[in-house]
């Protein structure tokens, strides 16, 4: 893996704490991205060290679930299991899928397996195989929806 895709996907995981921390806390949007850039990004914390992150593209997936998040919970929801909610599914699943909807969205210059591949990864740092195995299922039939692919 090169370096730009260490740092994407550093990006990618780190968006998913912002926003758990956004939802949890109510953090405005510009205090919640300066708090990651100062302290976290690429920081040690409790002798775990976090990769460098790009930032601009964590800014862009943060921001954009951000402003984009009826339309993103929509999709989501139009493929949940019938009698499922976005309620139901715990906080760090939800903001995996977010992530994940809004670079299907609005993220053109990456390609879709990529995108479906980096979420599995980040649901993996947090699930088991039967979680990745829905996120991966999930964001393939967004991509339908999204992309027509």
């Amino acid at each position: 893996m090169n370096a730009r895709s260490k740092s994407r996907s550093a990006a990618r995981l780190a968006a998913v704490q912002a926003l758990y921390q956004l939802e949890m806390e109510g953090t405005p949007v510009h205090v919640l991205l300066h708090e990651f850039h100062a302290h976290r990004l690429g920081a040690t914390i409790e002798d775990v060290t976090y990769a460098p992150a790009e930032e601009p593209f964590f800014d862009d997936i943060v921001s954009g679930v951000d402003k984009r998040r009826d339309e993103i919970d929509a999709l989501i929801v139009a493929r949940l299991s019938s009698g499922w909610s976005l309620d139901r599914l715990d906080k760090p699943m939800r903001q995996i899928l977010r992530a994940g909807t809004y670079e299907l969205l609005a993220r053109a210059d990456i390609a879709t397996a990529t995108i479906i591949s980096e979420y599995v990864d980040v649901a993996h740092a947090f699930y088991d195989k039967r979680e990745s195995g829905f996120v991966n299922g999930l964001l393939d039939a967004v991509a339908k929806d999204a992309r027509g692919s």
